[in-house]
């Protein structure tokens, strides 16, 4: 049997999250907050419907807000809505949508399903049917070019479910336990979504318990390793090293008893356990300074625990963002390169001169002349590059390599665009 996902659905219009697609009561001012609370109860991905219509301004604001959701959240995120071409579909893959789901009764949508599979593979292109009919007459392309059918019409999900051999999602509105378990129980129905999900989210870890004990497979987080097989100290306590997911940066270490060690593969927030209050405790649960478990090691002797995290805000009680701020020893050794230090560090500086101004500088004299000029020196370093590729000697490209990033920096700082942006877009290429 598949596994069962869990998918809530943001609704989103004027740089707002509205109750539903008929819907407009104003469910969240800030879907990007929206999001990241969806995806920290245990969601397995996270649909976004663009519902800005015709208006252009509208529809880029959205696409900013689609993109700044999938920077912040650790699941996957469904783009639906105003999709009227391909360029539409491009737009929602590169802000960084797993999958865009084309809805089919629009007959433009109808038009560039082959096109965009075949530009885009098939594993990112899902459909939204309203009901069988419109299944049946689009049945052949949509088997050839789509990989996951989202459901629009409740009432026909299971006989619809049989009339293509495809992952289907329903999407639901508030039913009973009962009926969903019996949605569940059919192989080809891999989702729900809709309201039964958004009004329930903070239950889907239990309903992923229920399914489970009914015989359906979910995302449901298992223990791996029992508490009887880790070595704790003479208080019945393992040290547990919290690492940020994202920079690898080391967080704090602090300790579980087997409660916290439940709790917190249970929950998906770390839990300690406080040897001074001798009492659990949630970290952030105070602060709001949460830390959401994304994955947990033990070491080689099976006493140490390595959790990687999303730290939401700092880790630290003193306001750092990690405990391990105090430097007390440093040897001076020769520098290894990390290349993204490196473009870090030297975007730094070229940033830094755009704020603060620097005489006789280079970079703020390129400021100074502003876009066409730093357009004209990158479109030179450019050609430059092309004629020491012609030359034997390999040093000569890297040094025009070299020009041709730093005047790319240079455009970066202009436009407001940051490595991290960059490298997040070459991951996904």
């Amino acid at each position: 049997m598949n596994i069962k996902k869990m998918i809530p659905c943001i609704y989103l219009y004027d740089k707002k999250a509205r109750k539903g697609l008929s819907d407009d009561t104003i469910l969240d001012e800030d879907p990007v907050k929206l999001a990241l609370y969806y995806a920290n109860n245990d969601s397995d991905a996270i649909f976004v419907f663009d519902l800005s219509g015709n208006d252009d301004k509208a529809h880029d604001e959205a696409l900013d807000c689609i993109k700044q959701i999938c920077e912040t959240v650790n699941v996957p995120v469904y783009g639906a809505g105003n999709i009227k071409r391909m360029e539409d579909v491009k737009k929602l893959l590169y802000a960084g949508c797993a999958r865009v789901a084309l809805n089919f009764s629009k007959e433009s949508n109808v038009e560039i399903l082959e096109e965009v599979s075949s530009k885009f593979g098939k594993d990112k292109i899902m459909v939204s049917i309203k009901d069988s009919a419109e299944l049946s007459k689009n049945k052949e392309s949509i088997e050839k070019y789509a990989c996951t059918i989202l459901f629009m019409y409740h009432k026909e999900i299971i006989d619809a479910a049989e009339l293509c051999n495809l992952p289907y999602i329903a999407l639901l509105p508030e039913i009973s336990l009962e009926k969903l378990i019996e949605m569940f129980k059919h192989e080809n129905i891999v989702g729900i979504s809709g309201d039964v999900i958004c009004d329930n989210v903070e239950n889907i870890k239990n309903l992923k318990n229920i399914l489970e004990e009914n015989g359906i497979k979910t995302t449901r987080k298992k223990i791996a390793v029992p508490w009887s097989e880790i070595k704790t100290n003479s208080d019945g306590l393992i040290p547990v090293i919290a690492q940020d997911v994202k920079t690898d940066e080391v967080l704090m270490l602090a300790y579980m008893n087997e409660e916290a060690y439940l709790k917190t593969i249970e929950t998906g927030r770390m839990t300690y356990f406080s040897r001074s209050r001798n009492e659990l405790w949630v970290k952030g649960e105070t602060s709001g300074h949460f830390q959401y478990l994304q994955s947990m090691y033990l070491d080689c002797d099976n006493d140490t625990l390595l959790c990687k995290v999303i730290q939401v805000g700092v880790a630290c009680h003193t306001g750092n963002k990690t405990c391990f701020f105090n430097n007390l020893y440093e040897k001076e050794v020769r520098e290894e390169h990390n290349p993204l230090k490196v473009f870090e560090e030297v975007f730094d500086v070229i940033k830094d001169r755009k704020v603060n101004p620097k005489e006789g500088s280079y970079t703020n004299y390129l400021f100074d002349k502003g876009i066409d000029k730093i357009l004209k020196k990158l479109g030179e370093e450019a050609t430059e590059i092309v004629i020491a590729a012609k030359n034997p000697n390999p040093n000569e490209i890297k040094y025009e390599i070299s020009d041709f990033l730093y005047h790319c920096m240079v455009l970066m700082a202009e436009r407001d665009v940051t490595w991290e942006e960059i490298c997040e877009e070459l991951a996904k290429r």
